[in-house]
């Protein structure tokens, strides 16, 4: 299993580099689930070397978006690719399940870089309107590289069972990220899943001074160097003991 950390700042990505982590997502607030980053700070990512993909997220209230949304977010992937993301992380939905010309638009604009389709699904699968299985076949029907999942639970440790028979129906033909609320105790609860990556924020509140009437919350989400360090050594635990 890979190390993924989600940061949404320049400060975030030395921070998961130097803890550690096999790749990033680069994103914009956390707060909101993770929204499109600015291409600065994707070129900042580059720079730095490490493996990057891109959160493909227009706004945020959901993941019904009106056309002019899904053409920015296929522009913001022609850039993420600009700026030297390995791959987008992407996704959106209709009433009734994934909304697959969406999808469609945004595997193009990727011109061949990894694709994969985000938490979006996790409202499927706890509402019920689709089952692992399905969703497995669904997502190879779109040509995607994999998915991003709680298992539909608030968190990934309480839909491990959901998981796991996601990873069984992709059968090795979709790369399995595992994500939501996950902590470093959790990971070995993930060993034979049959995931292909555990995904994390490790992030902490803090202070960065007075945001002011216009600026929104004083407190902002920084990426840990110690959660960080924590996630890599209990995988590293993983691989050691065989």
């Amino acid at each position: 299993m890979k190390l993924e950390i989600a940061v949404h700042d320049v400060a975030g990505i030395r921070t998961a580099l130097d803890g550690g982590a096999d790749r990033i997502e680069l994103c914009q607030a956390l707060t909101l689930g993770g929204l499109t980053p600015s291409r600065g700070v994707m070129e900042e990512a580059h720079q730095s070397g490490v493996e990057f993909r891109v959160l493909i997220r227009p706004r945020g209230g959901g993941y019904q978006y009106t056309g002019s949304e899904v053409s920015a977010a296929v522009h913001d992937i022609a850039v993420a690719c600009e700026a030297g993301a390995s791959g987008v992380i992407i996704g959106a939905l209709t009433d009734d399940g994934l909304d697959r010309p969406a999808v469609a638009a945004m595997v193009e604009a990727a011109a061949g870089r990894t694709v994969i389709v985000h938490r979006c699904v996790d409202v499927l699968l706890d509402s019920g309107a689709v089952t692992p299985a399905g969703l497995a076949s669904t997502l190879r029907e779109l040509g995607v590289d994999g998915v991003l999942t709680s298992g539909g639970a608030p968190r990934a440790i309480d839909g491990i069972g959901v998981i796991t028979e996601l990873a069984g129906a992709a059968d090795g033909e979709l790369e399995i990220v595992v994500g939501g609320g996950v902590r470093a105790e959790h990971i070995s609860s993930f060993r034979h899943t049959g995931v292909s990556a555990i995904h994390l924020s490790a992030s902490v509140a803090t202070t960065a001074g007075p945001a002011g009437p216009g600026g929104g919350e004083d407190q902002i989400l920084v990426t840990s160097t110690p959660l960080v360090e924590a996630a890599r050594a209990a995988l590293d635990r993983q691989t050691s003991s065989g």
